[in-house]
């Protein structure tokens, strides 16, 4: 009788492990996901994008690791409670460190518009010099027509800048750097076949 009842309590003891392993771990996920929603609310994806993906995939194998589960008899969610643990852990130390990346990416921003302002110049003070002569009046109203549109352009990296779409406004100004240099070298090669003014 005695060791009945010892077969029973342990075999009750067993089955309270397994249901209590074989629970869907619900408030780990929805603090999980509450700590991912928050950090994108402030704009993970525009500052920290790799490291917003690192989340989604970090979810994505919390999500697979659950249908992995789902489909077992006796279902074990200790790896499912890792994946949790780790992924929010990873959202807060982001969140906390969100403001220093919207800070650099913001720097960047304004230095990318700056050397894009300063390429425009170059090539502004270039084609003022540009030799003028038969054949060349052609190419120089090409040319300052170009120029024209990447002047425009610097508006709307200025617009992204001001609407804190610094990788927008970076992609932008680093477009219209490349464009104006290319300006300028095209009138540098014009200034050296024609040579030194006499």
């Amino acid at each position: 009788m005695k060791i009945t009842f010892k077969l029973m309590v342990v075999s009750m003891i067993m089955i309270f492990v397994l249901v209590g392993c074989g629970k869907l771990p619900q408030e780990e996920l929805t603090a999980a996901k509450a700590s991912i929603d928050a950090v994108v609310a402030e704009g993970a994806q525009k500052y920290a994008a790799e490291d917003a993906k690192k989340l989604n995939d970090g979810m994505q194998a919390v999500q697979d690791e659950i249908k992995v589960q789902e489909g077992k008899t006796f279902k074990d969610y200790a790896k499912t409670k890792e994946l949790l643990a780790k992924v929010k852990a990873d959202a807060d130390t982001l969140k906390s460190g969100l403001a220093a990346k919207k800070e650099e990416a913001k720097k960047n921003a304004a230095e990318a518009q700056v050397a894009a302002k300063d390429s425009v110049a170059e090539a502004k003070a270039l084609l003022a010099k540009a030799p003028k002569g038969k054949g060349s009046k052609a190419d120089i109203e090409a040319l300052k027509a170009d120029l024209k549109g990447i002047e425009d352009s610097l508006a709307e990296a200025k617009k992204a800048n001001d609407a804190e779409d610094y990788s927008a406004a970076i992609e932008k100004s680093n477009a219209i750097k490349t464009k104006a240099t290319e300006i300028s070298d095209q009138i540098k090669k014009a200034m050296e076949k024609v040579g030194p003014k006499k």
